[in-house]
């Protein structure tokens, strides 16, 4: 198996090679930008299996970065490890995509779990020969190939996070998920946030219901969780 290329962005160069000396005696192959810039450079030159970036950063900030990268690829992994420890910074970073976020100072054996996970999952989305593209389920249509969603044909256009929740949904349609079931799938966490839960089944809500507030699709079984009900 070959070596999974690590791309750092982090404009403390301390920092950086820390994280390049911790993943290099995990079996990995780093890389080093200290700046967004240059981790955009990067990007367009080597495929990676993951990216881990810095937030603030002088030139382009680490949130900035993120949405170039989800323009083109949904799948790669990105863990935002930053300094910015507020609710809003990490949900923020979250809903523009990156997979985790972990916040300094770090451990380093979280940081390397982390790491491997996401990579696991990351070599499983890509191995998997999936007998159909598509997932579809009443007026819904999943594209498991480009990772895009259709009400009626139409495209609806979803963050990274929205994504791969309603994908979950789509994978198993009609069944009842408690809110900790929904973190540990999607979030792949195991220390729940209910708030990012209930925000982000709001914005899908928003975006797939006629009537966000009678929702006929993505249910709330009140003292469970939630369900995507299409027959």
């Amino acid at each position: 198996m070959k070596q999974p290329k690590i791309l750092i962005v982090e404009d403390d160069e301390s920092i950086r090679k820390l994280i390049s000396r911790i993943l290099t005696k995990e079996g990995m192959l780093t890389y080093q930008a200290e700046n967004g810039k240059q981790a955009l450079q990067k990007i367009d030159k080597y495929d990676f299996d993951l990216i881990i970036l810095d937030i603030l950063m002088d030139d382009i900030s680490g949130y900035d970065v993120a949405r170039a990268i989800r323009e083109h690829d949904l799948k790669l992994p990105i863990i935002f490890l930053s300094g910015k420890k507020e609710n809003e910074d990490i949900i923020r970073g979250l809903d523009i995509g990156a997979d985790s976020y972990i916040t300094k100072p770090f451990s380093p054996p979280v940081l390397c779990a982390q790491v491997r996970s996401q990579i696991k999952r990351r070599r499983e989305i890509l191995l998997d020969n999936t007998p159909s593209d598509f997932i579809i389920h009443g007026p819904f249509k999943f594209d498991l190939k480009n990772y895009k969603f259709y009400k009626n044909d139409i495209e609806i256009k979803l963050t990274s996070k929205e994504i791969k929740l309603i994908k979950f949904f789509m994978e198993h349609p009609n069944r009842v998920f408690s809110k900790e079931e929904l973190y540990q799938n999607v979030w792949h966490e195991n220390s729940v946030d209910y708030n990012s839960i209930m925000v982000y089944i709001k914005y899908l809500r928003n975006k797939i219901e006629e009537v966000p507030g009678n929702p006929k699709y993505l249910k709330t079984v009140w003292g469970i969780g939630y369900q995507f009900s299409v027959y």
